[in-house]
């Protein structure tokens, strides 16, 4: 009887869980490691989940989950500063008639959700650790675990992160980009009649939108220009983030009241990146933000790196050879999808840190979005 393949990989964020998950369905061996000692369980605030994602999550087993843990929604409010609604538009339904258009939910939820079914695949999980290329050939790879230890794997799956080490490790030198804006975000109560994202141009910051996730709760956010992250203190976060969100109306006088404290705030500069080429160097491969990374303007981040895991593991389950041929295919396949959103969520944040306001955002965003109501 032939042994079953042996799979590590590396980073247990959504695109590393996804597809551990998947590969161990299919028999396959696999180590999964993560560098934080919690599995990134506490980490974030909220996180938006269109159709897209949410079809990768059924693939997984975990929709009934992500359901009863989030709020769905199916349209997306402009409202001008003051709070007036300028216009409301139904949301595209990316995943499906049969799934809502978006369920936005707490971001340490969905983790714990993917953590519980990474944990009954059988999977062995090792956190805290990280691990070095040491050597590989046509038919696998060494690797040097922190702790001393050493194992071959016959692929490693590199899914850790934007400031991926395995990225620069296996020779590609690409490294992510600031776009020039950031982020503000918290976690905070959901007021009564919040039912959708709403979404304020203009104001003090560049953006202005919140996105329900449970019957009781929602994050918020304010995007504005960057700001060297040296001349903001840690203190003063809720503050900053209050001064912009204070100049809102409608429903962010009730959310404002919520930002007191400096450590519950977030400050994130966006970034881009784009591996072109290819994402692999021989039996190592890259999926998630390891490989792309938009600002979440479309709010695809997480949606993209799912459906890499969903792709990769089709690649892996459905071919006898895990060869060039193969990891090549799985990136002509994925590239033709993944551009186009990296370059619309770039261009939307560009237009808006531009001022220009003739920019055919609505246009742009529902070209983008209709494109990913096919299949990956």
């Amino acid at each position: 009887m032939s042994r079953a393949r042996t799979v590590l990989v590396i980073g247990g964020g959504a695109a590393g869980n996804a597809v551990t998950i998947l590969l161990r369905r299919a028999g396959l061996a696999v180590d999964l490691i993560e560098a934080r000692n919690d599995w990134n369980a506490t980490a974030g605030s909220g996180i938006t989940l269109q159709g897209n994602a949410l079809r990768v999550l059924r693939e997984l087993g975990v929709w009934e989950e992500v359901e009863a843990a989030g709020f769905g929604f199916g349209s997306v409010g402009i409202t001008a500063p003051d709070g007036t609604v300028l216009h409301v538009q139904d949301d595209l339904r990316t995943g499906g008639d049969d799934l809502p258009a978006t369920v936005g939910m707490q971001r340490p939820r969905l983790q714990r959700i993917l953590i519980g079914a990474v944990r009954a695949s059988g999977a062995a999980v090792r956190l805290g650790i990280t691990a070095d290329i040491v050597d590989q050939d046509a038919d696998g790879v060494g690797v040097r675990f922190d702790d001393g230890s050493e194992g071959r794997y016959d692929l490693v799956i590199a899914a850790d992160g934007l400031g991926s080490a395995t990225r620069a490790a296996i020779g590609i030198a690409d490294k992510p980009e600031p776009t020039g804006m950031a982020i503000w975000r918290i976690a905070a109560p959901r007021p009564a009649g919040l039912t959708r994202t709403d979404l304020a141009y203009g104001g003090p910051a560049h953006i202005a939108g919140y996105c329900p996730t449970s019957d009781s709760t929602l994050y918020a956010y304010v995007v504005e220009a960057n700001r060297e992250r040296a001349s903001i203190p840690a203190g003063s976060h809720a503050d900053e983030m209050r001064r912009l969100a204070s100049a809102y109306g409608g429903f962010w006088p009730e959310i404002t009241e919520h930002i007191t404290d400096p450590a519950q705030v977030n400050y994130t500069w966006f970034e881009r990146l784009l591996v072109e080429g290819s994402w692999h160097r021989g039996r190592v491969v890259l999926i998630g933000d390891a490989a792309h990374c938009c600002p979440p303007t479309l709010a695809q981040g997480a949606a993209l790196s799912l459906e890499d895991a969903w792709v990769l593991a089709q690649s892996l389950t459905g071919s006898d050879e895990w060869d060039d041929a193969l990891f090549q295919a799985y990136y002509e396949r994925r590239i033709a999808r993944v551009r186009p959103v990296v370059e619309a969520s770039v261009q939307i944040g560009r237009w808006q840190l531009d001022g220009v306001r003739d920019a055919d955002v609505p246009g742009l965003m529902t070209r983008t979005m209709t494109m990913l109501r096919e299949l990956p």
